[in-house]
């Protein structure tokens, strides 16, 4: 085994009930496989064995939003008296679940768990591909490999949801909710075909929307002090989620905190938004003069390096009606743990500037 976080631990639980003798690689950099030897996921192990013991698969994939999707959808089949637990890439590994009464799977499917997964067809009910932008370069290379690895699940499910589906009724559905706007509304809709999918009645679907509370670090509201509002997207760790982010503050003028550890996407794809939305933009972390060189040309930028920094600043210039967004369009691991901690340093440095306006 190779890795010793959530999945790689419950994969090796999994394996050893089966009789195999588990152990633990470390240390290395990088492993290369010879073609005769066979490499599974903990993804595939799981899904393999849970389909196996009668539970009912759906996967969700894509670029922005998927935790998000899986949530209200597993929280849908809970609130309809069903059972639902939300795993994957998001919630708990799949292996995890193996042995609990049978019930719906909702896994959250990364690009990254698509490299070494190959699972019959007909594994997944449903599935659902939500977008296809760029990210994760740094690892695969290219554009056109990025989204040939997300395209693979359309192979494993009975049903593949893509390209925005149509579904009645959907602003009824969503009204009110997280999804009720322009950037995340197409989410909802894979989230509806999905509830359907499950068997769940529009009014079932109604309340899972009316009742959904966001994960944290997804456009989560922080405080308001003097008008100016501080929210943390922190999530928001590719150029695409950075755009969804700034479309999300709606008409309040944006003053962005971005930058961190860049994965290989083109900054450039933001500069319509930060044309028509941001204010201006105070650059952190390791990829502030990569994100300086494409932007400065189009709206004012600030290289502040640190958080701290970026949010005194930000809040030295902001006034009211206008919104400090934390989306950073980079991931977090050149100055923070993950972006949960990123998100919740934002939040104390938010509310303390906030004390003191």
């Amino acid at each position: 085994m190779l890795g010793r976080g959530s999945s790689g631990k419950a994969a090796a639980a999994e394996l050893r009930r089966r009789g195999f003798s588990v152990e633990f690689a470390e240390g290395f950099d990088i492993v290369v496989a010879s073609p005769g030897v066979p490499v599974r996921s903990e993804l595939q192990v799981g899904c393999e064995e849970l389909k196996r013991r009668g539970w009912k698969l759906v996967a969700v994939t894509g670029s922005k939003g998927k935790s998000s999707v899986v949530k209200v959808v597993a929280d849908a089949i809970n609130l309809a008296g069903g059972r639902a637990v939300p795993c994957g890439n998001y919630g708990r590994p799949v292996c995890d679940l193996i042995g609990e009464e049978p019930g719906w799977a909702v896994v959250e499917v990364s690009s990254f768990q698509l490299e070494t997964t190959q699972l019959a067809a007909g594994t997944f009910e449903a599935a659902a591909l939500l977008n296809v932008q760029e990210d994760h370069l740094d690892r695969h290379g290219d554009v056109s490999a990025y989204h040939a690895l997300k395209r693979r699940l359309a192979s494993m499910a009975k049903v593949f949801f893509e390209s925005d589906p149509p579904v009645d009724g959907l602003d009824g559905l969503v009204a009110g909710s997280y999804f009720d706007n322009s950037a995340l509304r197409a989410n909802g809709a894979y989230a509806v075909a999905l509830m359907r999918v499950a068997g769940l009645d529009d009014a079932q679907i109604r309340r899972a929307f009316e009742h959904f509370e966001p994960l944290p670090h997804r456009f989560q509201f922080v405080c308001e002090s003097g008008g100016v509002r501080f929210v943390d997207d922190s999530k928001a760790t590719s150029i695409a989620a950075l755009v969804a982010g700034v479309a999300m503050c709606g008409s309040s003028p944006v003053r962005l905190i971005a930058g961190g550890l860049l994965k290989g996407d083109d900054p450039k794809n933001a500069l319509p938004i930060l044309t028509e939305r941001v204010k201006k933009v105070y650059l952190i972390g390791q990829g502030a003069e990569t994100l300086l060189s494409a932007w400065r040309n189009t709206v004012d930028c600030e290289v502040c390096g640190t958080l701290d920094r970026a949010v005194e600043c930000a809040k030295r210039d902001a006034v009211k009606g206008e919104t400090v967004l934390l989306s950073p369009g980079a991931a977090s691991f050149d100055q923070f743990e993950n972006f949960g901690e990123r998100g919740d340093a934002f939040a104390g440095l938010a509310k303390k500037e906030g004390q003191e306006k």
